[in-house]
């Protein structure tokens, strides 16, 4: 810990290190430090308008970055562009240039700006209306707006400031209502556009082509401008968002301030962490085109690291006591708020110089807070007050935060976009900053902070939509022919080749009508209403509280069968409550509160696969490697009631729900049963390696593309009916299918080589959570054989393509 504080010397907290020394460093597996940026810079441009020359010299601006100055010259210039650049690298001016020149040029032309959420859309209202531009009449709009707000916005306002669900719900469907709005379109502006990804994406793709095709339909053709974290294909992303084509920014002309970055591994609890043992106790090296051999380890190592929570709590109790304010990114509600506690409890009534309790400068920032206590948690940071915060992604997009002293993320936040965005809230002055990963038990989490080059130098991941999804693309035609009856020629011009056929079976099935030509919608229902942006389609369970009645979430059927069955455990802002009714047939899960539990439940079930179309084929040697369509039937059997904090089964109870059925995508590979002999892997074993291979490689994909675990599904067998051999299948948990299978496909020795080094270097003897052991087994995570799985993926990468092989 103190080399981590002391690294930070150019902001001066070496010293305050020292005094608040934890001697607890064993947890920091690596120390990088990055070097300083500086700007490139360039005078604000002579052609901009006066006035708005004069706005930006008001605010201290006299010169540009130089991705500001290009994407204000070739936003101008009416090209399609994504600025793809860094935290606090100035974004927004990048599009509020452009936009502002326009309307002051003529303010009748109109702007459409897209966040995906209300509190940034909410942010940016505040930043636009500060340039105090009488021409320049921005409003927001959403959902809570009031219907005579709505109508004098229409009116009135050149600028508005929405989000996706919005247009979609209210003002595509009601075009005519806002004609006079879509004829004057010049701009669209999305913002955050890294956000519109997997099945959200693929909505907002279609949302976007319907835009414009109503855009066109009264005259205007606008330009749109993007912004994007630093994903891995910002244009092709943006491409396939707009179905335009779309140029990039991407050279970050901002400054940046030297980081010190600590990667930290919360301890095995019982002792030093060992290495992999192999339970059959051969000691067997790698197979092939292994990256190392299975380090044994003595059988009595523990299996267990402690709390990631705790750990960053200390963490966070430590940088407040050093007089660094820090601020940590958690992925729950209840994960802050533990964090939160733990520091407090940690720093107990210890004050400061000044006589202040620690503990009462750190606190807790959760999603709901109204825009007022927003503002006070910037205040109080600003002045300092305010030293420690552990918060959710709400603050990533909802809170103006800067200058803080170090940033600690609890657990890898997903993908090297966050990793490095919320990163970048520290030292967003320039100064120097710290930041630390603090690892959770998850292969992901383990492989990075065990091999830093990968994290410091690999590039981002890409985002991934697939707008020609079916199950997307044929509810979005829908509401097409709601806003305007629409023909094949301009279906398959607009939403892809598969469009025409869509409509035709929408026709037979009497959902649409076709009169000359052209499909038309004919229910009295709005089509926009039975679409959710949020999911793939299917129903969506609502969780009501019967002790209040009041409505406290809601989740898609296919995970309300694992998350609120009857008897399950269900934890609510910190409050525990258990299901007493899943109504399927009234789509509600009722839950009451039952206070603190010395148990939990996990969900116990059955998969099936079956192979419906092989799309693409493979053969590495004698291991067919295959992309196809399959059928996913999944049936929760029962639960097992567990020990709270251990996996002692105290109580298994059955339960009857139906199957449910999932056509998907999926990738898959096969082996003979001579291939698993020539890796040592007898029949006794085989079950157990393939198992822990699929859990470990499930938890790797997010290393390729913007997802998590969640948003995929396993099946290993020893013996698959389909293949005909032991198979294990990796499948895209949304139904049609959301790309990550085939960005696991197109670059599967990669996938498999990252899966292999993070099982082998673990250092747990017979695996856990940090490499083959999954939260979302329904197997209990039985059977599973660590050191087998090694050899498997030995076998494999030596059988797998090189480069320049046919």
């Amino acid at each position: 810990m103190l080399e981590l504080l002391g690294a930070t010397s150019a902001s001066g907290l070496t010293e305050r290190a020292a005094e608040a020394g934890t001697g607890r460093d064993e947890g920091l597996v690596h120390l990088e430090r990055l070097p300083a940026r500086r700007a490139r810079t360039t005078p604000v441009p002579d052609d901009v308008p006066p006035a708005l020359s004069a706005r930006l010299e008001h605010a201290g601006i006299t010169r540009l970055w130089s991705h500001q100055e290009q994407a204000w010259r070739r936003a101008r210039d009416g090209e399609h562009l994504v600025v793809a650049t860094g935290t606090a690298s100035g974004k927004s001016l990048c599009y509020q240039l452009p936009v502002i020149e326009s309307l002051l040029a003529d303010d009748r032309t109109t702007c459409l700006y897209l966040a995906p959420t209300k509190a940034l859309a909410r942010d940016q209202l505040r930043a636009i209306r500060g340039f105090r531009l009488p021409q320049v009449r921005a409003a927001a709009i959403d959902g809570d707006t009031p219907k005579e707000e709505r109508e004098a916005i229409r009116r009135t306002a050149n600028w508005l400031l929405t989000n996706p669900d919005l247009l979609h719900h209210s003002l595509l469907g009601g075009h005519r209502m806002w004609a006079d709005v879509l004829h004057r379109l010049r701009w669209v502006i999305v913002d955050e556009a890294h956000a519109a990804r997997g099945v959200f994406g693929g909505h907002v793709a279609l949302i976007l082509r319907r835009l414009r095709r109503l855009a066109e339909h009264y005259g205007a053709a606008p330009t749109f401008l993007l912004t994007s974290a630093t994903v891995g294909n910002p244009g092709e992303h943006a491409s396939r968002l707009t179905g335009l084509e779309v140029a990039e920014v991407v050279e970050d002309g901002s400054p940046r301030g030297p980081l010190h970055l600590g990667l930290w591994q919360p301890p095995f609890v019982d002792g030093p962490a060992g290495g992999a043992r192999d339970p059959d106790g051969d000691a067997r090296g790698p197979v092939g085109g292994g990256s190392g051999p299975v380090i044994t380890a003595p059988e009595d190592e523990p299996t267990t690291r402690r709390s990631m929570l705790a750990e960053t709590g200390d963490l966070l109790a430590s940088f407040v006591a050093a007089g660094v304010q820090t601020l940590v990114f958690t992925k729950s509600r209840k994960g802050a708020e533990v964090v939160a506690l733990v520091a407090q409890d940690r720093l107990g009534e210890a004050t400061d110089a000044d006589g202040t309790r620690l503990a009462d400068t750190i606190a807790a920032y959760r999603a709901g807070y109204l825009a007022e206590e927003r503002r006070e948690l910037e205040a109080r940071l600003r002045a300092g007050t305010l030293r420690g915060v552990a918060a959710t992604e709400a603050l990533e997009l909802g809170i103006d935060v800067s200058g803080l002293d170090a940033v600690i993320l609890a657990g890898w936040p997903g993908t090297t976009a966050s990793f490095w965005q919320r990163l970048g809230r520290a030292g967003r002055t320039g100064g120097a900053a710290a930041g630390l990963l603090v690892a959770q038990e998850d292969p992901l989490d383990h492989y990075l902070v065990t091999h830093p080059e990968q994290l410091v130098t690999r590039p981002p991941e890409d985002a991934i939509i697939d707008p020609a999804n079916e199950h997307l693309l044929g509810p979005h035609l829908r509401c097409a022919c709601q806003e305007l009856p629409l023909d094949e020629v301009e279906a398959a011009q607009r939403f892809g080749d598969t469009a025409p056929g869509l409509l035709a079976a929408d026709a037979e099935a009497g959902i649409l009508r076709r009169r000359r030509e052209r499909y038309h919608w004919t229910s009295r229902q709005r089509a926009a209403g039975q679409v959710d942006l949020r999911s793939g389609g299917g129903r969506t369970i609502r969780i009501v509280d019967t002790g209040t009645g009041a409505l406290i979430g809601d989740v898609d059927e296919a995970r309300a069968h694992r998350q609120v069955h009857t008897g399950a455990i269900y934890l609510h802002q910190g409050r525990t409550l258990e299901v007493a009714e899943l109504d399927l047939d009234r789509q509600l899960a009722l839950v009451e509160e039952v206070g603190q539990r010395s148990w939990t439940t996990r969900p116990r079930s059955d998969t099936d696969v079956r192979v419906l179309e092989e799309l693409e084929a493979s053969d590495w040697s004698d291991v067919e490697v295959r992309l196809g369509r399959v059928e996913v039937t999944t049936q929760v059997t029962g639960y097992d009631v567990l020990r709270l904090g251990s996996d002692e089964v105290l109580d298994r109870i059955d339960l009857d729900l139906p199957a449910l059925e999932l056509r998907t995508v999926a990738v898959w590979y096969a082996l003979t049963e001579d291939d698993l002999a020539d890796a040592g892997l007898s029949p006794r074993i085989v079950p157990g390696s393939l198992h822990a291979a699929e859990h470990a490689a499930i938890g790797m994909l997010p290393l390729l593309a913007l997802c998590d675990r969640w948003d995929l599904g396993g099946l290993s067998t020893a013996h698959h009916p389909d293949t005909d051999r032991a198979t294990v299948f990796v499948y895209d948990g949304h139904p049609g299918g959301a790309g990550l299978a085939e960005r696991s496909y197109r670059r599967l020795p990669e996938h498999l080589a990252a899966t292999r080094t993070t099982i082998a270097t673990c250092g747990c003897p017979d695996g856990c959570p940090s490499c083959v052991q999954s939260p979302k087994c329904g197997n209990g995570n039985d059977p599973l054989h660590k050191a087998g799985a090694v050899r498997l993926l030995d076998l494999l990468l030596d059988r797998a393509p090189h480069d320049g092989d046919g």
